[in-house]
């Protein structure tokens, strides 16, 4: 095997592992975005229902 096609193996691996890296790191932050926006829909109050549960005076 001459040194090109060596060192080109090499770089094709390490573009790999690069990219590898950079995929893992991209959704361990899109997965700590998407805890952090779960949490704070607990944390927001439940909206009252407009008229459920209200007293109406009906006349007949």
């Amino acid at each position: 095997m001459d040194m090109n096609s060596i060192m080109s193996s090499q770089l094709r691996s390490l573009q790999s592992t690069v990219q590898l890296s950079v995929l893992n790191n991209a959704l361990s932050m899109n997965t700590a975005a998407a805890t952090d926006m779960l949490k704070s829909l607990s944390e927001q109050p439940v909206a009252a229902h407009p008229h459920k549960g209200a007293s109406i005076d009906v006349q007949a």
